[in-house]
């Protein structure tokens, strides 16, 4: 009896061990399934993003009250040095440039010969007007960093249509601004709601830098972050 004893115990606990390596090797499985799945935890990179600027026009600033306008202008200009320096796609797309302007000249500049797609369609959504989304699908990027003025409407509807179509979509909030602290707020709010990750331009220039052995290193210094922030520049 106590040798089947010793068999029947010993049993169990091979039995246990079996059970418990199997679990732990499931949970690993799972985890690393949810990792590979989770695009989002992959950063942005110079080679799967594309940046979209809306209607960075000189009447559309005009009717921001919702923080400072040239910080706002500051850090879209940044975005934009940052991805001219980088070779990163860039989409520029306005609305009613006959009675908000032009597409201001510190972000056209840096892409002489570049199209600024004037929508056709007269909406908020910039990706309603076919030539700026075929303009995005051409990049065959997958990643999509918005920002635009305003924030509640133009930069929030595009966002959201960028989801709709499958896009993984990063907001540059620091760049947007609104009507009213209150209307940027909540069309920050709504875009997280739907899925949008909030950014800042810094952090963007860092990401898509990666480190400072990147060859451009220096010229991101002094051409962008010494420019949006001084201290950084020192």
């Amino acid at each position: 009896m106590t040798g089947k004893r010793s068999l029947l115990l010993g049993a169990f606990v091979l039995l246990g061990f079996f059970i418990v390596s199997t679990t732990a090797q499931a949970a690993q499985g799972k985890k690393e399934n949810i990792v590979m799945k989770n695009e989002k935890l992959e950063l942005l990179t110079v080679d799967n993003s594309v940046l979209v600027l809306v209607d960075y026009q000189p009447g559309m600033f005009k009717g921001i009250d919702s923080g400072n306008r040239t910080t706002m202008k500051s850090a879209a200009v940044s975005a934009a040095k940052a991805a001219s320096i980088l070779k990163v796609p860039v989409v520029l797309s306005s609305i009613y440039p006959e009675g908000n302007g032009e597409f201001i000249k510190e972000i056209t500049d840096l892409f002489p010969g570049q199209e600024v797609f004037a929508r056709k369609v007269p909406g908020f959504d910039a990706f309603e007007d076919e030539r700026v989304l075929a303009a995005v699908k051409n990049t065959g990027r997958k990643k999509i960093v918005i920002s635009g003025l305003w924030t509640s409407m133009c930069f929030a509807y595009t966002a959201i249509h960028a989801l709709r179509e499958g896009y993984e979509v990063y907001g540059l909030i620091d760049a947007a601004g609104d009507a009213s602290l209150d209307a940027h707020n909540y069309g920050v709010q709504r875009m997280e709601q739907a899925g949008v990750v909030p950014i800042t331009v810094l952090s963007l220039v860092s990401e898509w830098m990666h480190d400072w052995r990147n060859p451009k290193a220096d010229e991101l210094k002094k051409e962008v972050y010494s420019r949006f922030n001084a201290m950084l520049g020192m």
